[in-house]
């Protein structure tokens, strides 16, 4: 299956920037402890008009994982105060080291909203010496009504089942040396290691660091293949705790690949102490 690229460019964004149907989401996020937070970054410096998506706080607060997916009714709850409707064009970035835009796009996308990711994201919009606004920008409440497609997730059970079938691949995005245990987890009480028969594509391999943007589609194929994936069969992404396993589901995405699923509790449910079992070393 051939999708409609996500990724709309920095270009394109400057030339709809007063279009009253274009939203403009900064889903800037870091690492807990990491200062300043992301709510300061995006106070001190965000693309005009932009509201602040809290990947934290757009969450299912009843479980005690981090930034789990919210029921439906909440997220079109939490997404209609930000001022955003079904009908709207909405363009999602961060500050530019593809952490969180691609999270928020596919939350979007699960709960029945194709939206955008703007390459490069404010990382490049800054460089291009484009305008940012500081302070906060306070939207109208519009009405957002949302549909879950659970398709799109996977749980902690369905991956356990999957050791024994090997349905679906899973591919896991954090760096290979936490991938194979050789470090510490930066959460705390994590054992190290990964899901066993996982692949490892650490997600900063997707994009380009010094321009932020995403590589073309042929090196995007050349990375999958070179990690093993095979893109006509089924695919599983995790990472640490769901949010940058998405940087591998949005370039799945842009390859034509039907359906790839997100594992959203990711190592920070499975490598928790009486966790299921982990593997440790190379593929």
């Amino acid at each position: 299956m051939t999708t409609t690229d996500p990724l709309v460019s920095t270009e394109w964004l400057a030339a709809h920037l007063n279009d009253p149907n274009v939203k403009i989401v900064d889903a800037t996020f870091k690492m807990p402890g990491v200062m300043p937070v992301p709510k300061d970054d995006y106070l001190a410096a965000h693309i005009p008009g932009a509201v602040f998506f809290d990947v934290d706080a757009v969450s299912d607060h009843s479980n005690p994982l981090p930034h789990m997916f919210p029921p439906a009714e909440q997220f079109g709850r939490d997404v209609g105060a930000l001022g955003i409707g079904n009908d709207d064009t909405i363009v999602v970035y961060d500050s530019g080291g593809w952490v969180a835009a691609a999270r928020v796009w596919w939350m979007f996308l699960s709960f029945g909203k194709d939206v955008r990711v703007l390459d490069g994201g404010l990382k490049k919009w800054v460089a291009e010496g484009r305008k940012v606004d500081s302070g906060q920008v306070t939207p109208k409440p519009s009405t957002f009504k949302a549909t879950f497609d659970a398709r799109r997730t996977r749980s902690m059970q369905q991956l356990v089942e999957n050791l024994a079938s090997r349905a679906e691949q899973v591919i896991d995005a954090r760096a290979n040396e936490r991938y194979q245990g050789k470090v510490a987890e930066p959460r705390p009480g994590l054992r190290s290691g990964h899901i066993p028969g996982s692949l490892n594509l650490p997600y900063n391999n997707l994009f380009d660091a010094a321009t932020g943007t995403m590589k073309p589609l042929e090196e995007l194929q050349a990375a999958f293949s070179g990690a093993g994936v095979k893109l006509d069969a089924p695919i599983v992404t995790s990472c640490g705790s769901g949010v940058s396993a998405a940087v591998l589901t949005l370039a799945l995405y842009r390859l034509g690949v039907e359906n790839p699923a997100l594992y959203d509790g990711s190592w920070t449910e499975w490598g928790a102490a009486d966790g299921p079992p982990v593997a440790t070393g190379p593929a």
